[in-house]
């Protein structure tokens, strides 16, 4: 089992950018997605993505987790 973190809720608030470089940098993943407010997305769960929800000024906007 991976010790990497599944969820990132210390990054709620922070600029994108300042989560996408933690996620990579604690999970090595290459599939973040950053999606914006009204976005839609597809429901699948993927082990080897992490979105990111982020509100208008571009701060995420609620936990990021694997999936």
């Amino acid at each position: 089992m991976s010790s990497a973190p599944r969820s990132w809720p210390h990054l709620v608030g922070k600029s994108t950018e300042e989560a996408i470089e933690a996620i990579k940098r604690d999970t090595g993943f290459s599939k973040i997605q950053v999606v914006g407010p009204g976005m839609m997305v597809t429901m699948d769960y993927r082990t080897d993505r992490v979105r990111i929800h982020a509100d208008k000024h571009g701060r995420v906007a609620s936990t990021p987790t694997v999936g």
